[in-house]
């Protein structure tokens, strides 16, 4: 794995699970079709003739073709995106990293989380995966790791939590 310019030296990122890739695609492909269908509706009616003047025909054409442009460029992208989230435990903190053009690496000190979370949507649940939040008193600081794999999202609630008030208590 190459090492990002903002990345600190050393570190080993732990990576989510793949399946959580087959969670985002399921997601785009719903969404993508739901877009596709609701924004193909003036260009049905009217080609059907039920709308004659309105809307041209030439932006009934342009409004499912451009879902169909994004939709396109959303699924090449998905992939990385899944690729480019981890997280890596450290002696004093935690840093969670996202992002492909855009990248972010945030960094919760265990001694300012508050509780730390972990979600289980339909979806998730049916791929064994979980949602991690981690909540500090800065609503711009709580970072959330989702597509784990329930068992270790379990272990890192238990470890995060142990290790936030042994922070808090001084240790």
């Amino acid at each position: 794995m190459r090492r990002e310019p903002i990345d600190p030296a050393g570190l080993a990122w732990a990576r989510v699970s793949p399946k959580y890739l087959r969670v985002r695609l399921l997601g785009w492909l719903i969404s993508s079709m739901f877009w596709l269908a609701l924004l193909s509706v003036p260009l049905i009616l009217r080609l059907t003739g039920v709308w004659d003047s309105f809307p041209p025909l030439g932006l009934a054409w342009a409004l499912p073709a451009a879902v169909l442009v994004a939709a396109v460029w959303t699924g090449l992208l998905l992939p990385r995106q899944v690729a480019a989230i981890g997280y890596a435990e450290r002696n004093d903190d935690l840093l969670v990293r996202s992002g492909v053009f855009f990248q972010r690496t945030l960094v919760v000190p265990y001694g300012r989380m508050q509780y730390v979370d972990v979600a289980v949507g339909p979806i998730e649940r049916a791929f064994g995966l979980c949602t991690l939040k981690l909540h500090t008193a800065s609503p711009a600081t709580n970072a959330s790791i989702a597509g784990l794999p329930t068992n270790e999202g379990a272990r890192l609630r238990e470890q995060l939590s142990a290790r936030g008030e042994a922070r808090l208590a001084g240790l």
